[in-house]
């Protein structure tokens, strides 16, 4: 398996009222730091966030507004095939499940499901999200983006990867 098989990784932030939404390139969603650099650099009111669909298998998202970033993963249980799912639960200080959880299937959502609750995203909804099997990661992600207010600019954003 890739090491980075990103479906499609977005940030966004606010200014001046208005949504601003851009594609982050292959190098810049290849590692947890290298996402959370980019949301450094685009501070925002509010801070910044990554909406980031790996191999149609989870997502993650991530929000840089102050000092620490905060990082939620759908599927604790990706940590064991993909690095940038075992590097958030690194930087949220959580041990990597066992091999043997691997054989449950249902992974639970691991990190801060309140991540969004201010934009009106609540740990509910999230957590719903996350344990939807039906639905594909970037679907999830698309319905987060709605819900903010930003979903026709992360639809553009999505669709002009591929």
């Amino acid at each position: 398996m890739e090491d980075n098989a990103v479906d499609s990784a977005i940030i966004a932030w606010r200014e001046e009222g208005m949504w601003q939404v851009e594609s982050l390139t292959p190098r810049s969603s290849e590692s947890l730091d290298s996402i959370i650099n980019a949301l450094r650099s685009q501070p925002g009111e509010g801070g910044s966030l990554a909406l980031v669909s790996v191999a149609e298998e989870f997502f993650l998202i991530v929000r840089v507004f102050g000092a620490e970033p905060r990082v939620l993963v759908s599927d604790e249980l990706a940590s064991l095939d993909w690095p940038l799912a075992a590097q958030a639960l690194v930087l949220l200080e959580m041990d990597l499940p066992d091999e043997d959880d691997d054989d449950d299937e249902e992974g639970v959502p691991a990190g801060d499901l309140a991540i969004l609750a201010d934009l009106g995203v609540s740990a509910d909804e999230i957590d719903l999200l996350c344990g939807d099997l039906e639905l594909y990661p970037e679907e999830a992600l698309s319905t987060i983006a709605s819900r903010i207010g930003f979903g026709d600019q992360y639809s553009a954003a999505t669709s002009s990867l591929g």
